[in-house]
């Protein structure tokens, strides 16, 4: 039972992380401020060829058979517990600092049915 009580909170707490990581992400505002450029390349090459091969697969058959084999009964008795959750509050990032000509990307849409 103890174990079981830690493997939840381990769970949440994995869950809570990738959570609080994807509040993080989305709420990012990212600005370029600087144009990329790719690099100048001169290559000359004629054509290849890959290597041809044979290949002899031997033939699987996959069947279906019962066997009896143990497996473990585990009742598990629920109790509410206190325990320390993450508690998120996100502060988007200042939003006077935009530079005059420069494209404002949108948020995100929801996909689906989520609840807002």
């Amino acid at each position: 039972m103890k174990k079981l009580n830690e493997t939840i909170k381990a769970t949440l707490a994995t869950t809570a992380a990738v959570a609080l990581g994807a509040f993080a992400l989305t709420s990012c505002e990212v600005e370029k401020t600087q144009d990329g450029k790719m690099p100048e390349v001169d290559v000359d090459v004629e054509g290849g060829e890959l290597p041809e091969y044979d290949v002899d697969a031997p033939e699987v058959d996959v069947k279906m058979e019962e066997k009896e084999i143990a497996v473990p009964d585990v009742d598990v008795k629920m109790e509410e517990k206190k325990i320390s959750v993450p508690d998120v509050d996100i502060t988007p990032a200042d939003e006077d600092n935009d530079t005059p000509g420069e494209e404002e990307v949108p948020p995100a849409e929801p996909e689906g049915d989520t609840p807002q």
